[in-house]
C-alpha cells in the first residue's frame, strides 16, 4: 500500500518535471546555439530515463548525462541503460 502511495506521488512529480523539461525544450533551448554532443539530447534522455527507470534512478541518469557533456567524454549515440526487470506498482485508473 505504501509503495503504491509513493508511486502515485512519483507520478505527480514526474508530471511537473516533464513540464519543466518541455518548457526548456520549447522556450530556452531554441534560443541557445546547438551544442548537444549526444543523441538523444540530454533533455530527451532524462525523460526517457524517468519513464524507463522511475523518478530517482531516471533523474540520477539524467544528471549523470548532463555531467558527461564535456570534452572528457566521447560524444555520439548514448542510449538509456536497460531496465533490469524490477516490478513497479501499477495504479488502477478505474
Amino acid at each position: 500500500m505504501i509503495k503504491c502511495i509513493l508511486s502515485f506521488i512519483s507520478q505527480i512529480l514526474k508530471f511537473f518535471i516533464f513540464i519543466f523539461i518541455k518548457f526548456y525544450q520549447y522556450t530556452i533551448s531554441p534560443m541557445l546555439p546547438p551544442t548537444c554532443r549526444f543523441r538523444p539530447t540530454c533533455s530527451e534522455y532524462a525523460m526517457l530515463a524517468i519513464n524507463k527507470h522511475g523518478m530517482v534512478k531516471g533523474v540520477t541518469y539524467g544528471l549523470i548525462r548532463i555531467l558527461k557533456c564535456n570534452p572528457l567524454f566521447s560524444a555520439g549515440f548514448d542510449p538509456v541503460p536497460q531496465n533490469k526487470g524490477k516490478q513497479k506498482c501499477q495504479i488502477n485508473k478505474d
